[in-house]
């Protein structure tokens, strides 16, 4: 039984005076982050409830000069709650984002419990902007890696149909959480000081190393975090037969995700046009020069919204084929800057009204 049979109609959109929010999952990397984006963007905020499991409950949290009182999750935490931003795992998600849409909030979901669920729309307002209106009283937020992809295949495939992608990542110890930070600043400091680095986050230590991604392995062969990017992006584009493959690596970088894209079109496309079309697109910065080998890096997106695009090719091997360098900091535009974004966007009449024409 797919969610929105068993929950109640919500609004489509969110009132316009201000919200009284909580965030599921506050004092993890991604809910700091919520909190900071928050007050940077001036969402209004009449009231905001910091929710976590009971063991992380009782932390105290900085916001707008206060200290708020982390509150542990329960049955009666979202009475009167206009909007949950959850960032909490998919376990916990599925426990309580439906009891919050019954209390009558929209719940937009950072973990993977929703998001191939037909009835729960998986947005990027740069991308999908339409689908947002079509929930049920959840948005799912997409993977990290996938949200970085779209931004840079859709204004592309807007312009020329694309037959298929090539994607390898390099993604940053801030898609395994905040420990997985802390452990890479750690066990950085214990080799070049001469020791044997030990992990107790991740499986291998990422100090001066690299692994494929360490999400389950399935039959296929393919890892969970593969399958993510290929499932996502065929919902998120609108294209169910796409045809993407895709190798995730963890790579010893804090927290902006890298992608190396091979883009198949049905047809030949312009370097200089597909530069035009990427130089333009929202959310994204062009970061490129040829004569002194400067594209983008980990270091030009780390704290910022961007998502930087550079190093635009022709394949050599097709004449129908590009190759791009993209990067992106994954726990702003791949997580709650994205999450925020959906929330401005429900807000906005004028968007739902265009939003609606395009779906038309």
């Amino acid at each position: 039984m797919t969610v929105s049979a068993t929950l109640p109609s919500p609004p489509r959109h969110l009132p316009s005076r201000p919200l009284r929010i909580a965030i599921l999952g506050a004092t993890g990397a991604v809910g700091q982050e919520l909190l900071v984006l928050l007050q940077e963007r001036g969402f209004p905020v009449a009231e905001l409830l910091p929710l976590a499991s009971p063991r992380s409950a009782g932390q105290d949290l900085d916001w707008r000069g206060e200290r708020l009182r982390v509150q542990p999750v329960g049955a009666d935490a979202f009475e009167g709650i206009d909007l949950v931003l959850a960032s909490a795992g998919g376990s916990v998600s599925r426990q309580w984002a439906p009891v919050a849409v019954a209390a009558g909030a929209v719940v937009i979901d950072n973990s993977s419990a929703f998001r191939m669920d037909p009835t729960v729309p998986l947005v990027v307002p740069e991308v999908n902007p339409q689908a947002a209106f079509a929930h049920g009283g959840i948005i799912a937020n997409p993977n990290c890696t996938t949200i970085l992809l779209t931004l840079a295949l859709a204004p592309l495939a807007a312009r020329r149909p694309i037959r298929r992608v090539v994607v390898s990542t390099y993604q940053s110890a801030s898609g395994a959480g905040a420990r997985a930070m802390e452990e890479l600043r750690d066990l950085s400091r214990t080799v070049l000081e001469g020791g044997e680095p030990v992990s107790t986050v991740l499986p291998h230590s990422l100090a001066f190393n690299l692994f494929l991604h360490n999400s389950p392995l399935q039959p296929s062969g393919y890892c969970e975090e593969e399958l993510k990017m290929l499932h996502e992006t065929r919902k998120i584009m609108g294209l169910p037969d796409l045809r993407l493959t895709a190798t995730c690596v963890r790579v010893p970088v804090l927290r902006a995700h890298s992608e190396a894209v091979n883009i198949e079109f049905e047809e030949p496309f312009p370097v200089a046009e597909a530069r035009e079309l990427l130089a333009v697109a929202p959310g994204v910065e062009l970061i490129e020069n040829f004569e002194t080998n400067r594209f983008p890096m980990p270091t030009d997106v780390t704290g910022r919204d961007p998502v930087a695009v550079g190093r635009i090719r022709q394949d050599l091997s097709d004449p129908c084929a590009l190759e791009l360098w993209l990067c992106g900091d994954q726990i702003r535009k791949g997580a709650a800057l994205n999450a925020i974004q959906i929330a401005e966007l429900l807000r906005d009449p004028a968007a739902a009204d265009a939003a609606a024409g395009g779906a038309a």
